[in-house]
C-alpha cells in the first residue's frame, strides 16, 4: 500500500512539473499571451501609419497642392510670381545671445 502512495505522489510530482514547468506549461502560455498583445500593438500602430501614408498618397495623386507643399518646405522652391528673402542673423549677436 505505501508503495501505491509513492507512485501515485510521483505521477502527481511529474504532472505538476509539466504543468509548470514543460512544454506548454502555464509561463509558455503566459510568455505566448504577452508577445500576442505586444503584436497587436504593434499591428495596430502599422495600421495608423499605413493609413496616413494611403491618406497622403492620394492627397499627391489627386491635388498639386502637396506637391507645391511639399516642393516649398523640403526643397525650398518658390513660385515665378514671388520673391524669395532670406534673413540671414548677425552671428555675433546670435552668439551673444546664448
Amino acid at each position: 500500500m505505501r508503495w501505491l502512495l509513492w507512485i501515485l505522489v510521483i505521477l502527481l510530482v511529474l504532472l505538476q512539473y509539466r504543468l509548470w514547468v514543460g512544454d506548454g506549461s502555464l509561463a509558455e502560455v503566459w510568455d505566448l499571451y504577452r508577445q500576442v498583445e505586444n503584436q497587436k500593438e504593434e499591428n495596430q500602430r502599422l495600421r495608423e501609419r499605413n493609413q496616413a501614408l494611403d491618406a497622403e498618397v492620394r492627397d499627391l495623386k489627386q491635388g498639386l497642392e502637396a506637391i507645391e507643399e511639399r516642393a516649398r518646405e523640403e526643397l525650398g522652391m518658390v513660385r515665378e510670381d514671388e520673391t524669395f528673402y532670406q534673413i540671414v542673423d548677425d552671428p555675433e549677436k546670435v552668439h551673444e545671445q546664448q
